[in-house]
């Protein structure tokens, strides 16, 4: 639940590493948003009776369509960290893959 809180208030889509901040910066509390609600269904997911595997790649690909409308907004460098946010919460819940999904919305 800690891990939930912090992922969902630490600010996102800034510049960091490689990463050089969203591209278009009114777009920023849309994608955060986004981001936000695939944590709050993992945290969902985390807080049912039988948390899976399958239940936790179906929020991905529910999380990832819910991009579907900007995706073309989206350019390459936001794609990866859309990406490596849910990688972020797959490692908060100890899941190994997306099943492919990441590398599909990716390319």
């Amino acid at each position: 639940n800690e891990k939930f809180a912090e992922f969902t208030a630490k600010k996102k889509f800034v510049e960091e590493n490689f990463y050089p901040g969203i591209a278009d910066e009114k777009m920023r509390p849309v994608f955060t948003e986004k981001i936000n609600q695939i944590a709050s269904d993992f945290k969902t997911v985390a807080e049912s009776e039988k948390p899976t595997d399958k239940k936790y790649q179906e929020k991905i690909g529910i999380g990832l369509s819910r991009f579907s409308d900007i995706y073309l907004e989206l350019d390459t460098e936001d794609r990866e960290r859309v990406c490596s946010y849910i990688e972020e919460l797959m490692d908060i819940v100890e899941l190994e893959s997306s099943n492919g999904q990441l590398n599909k919305f990716m390319y």
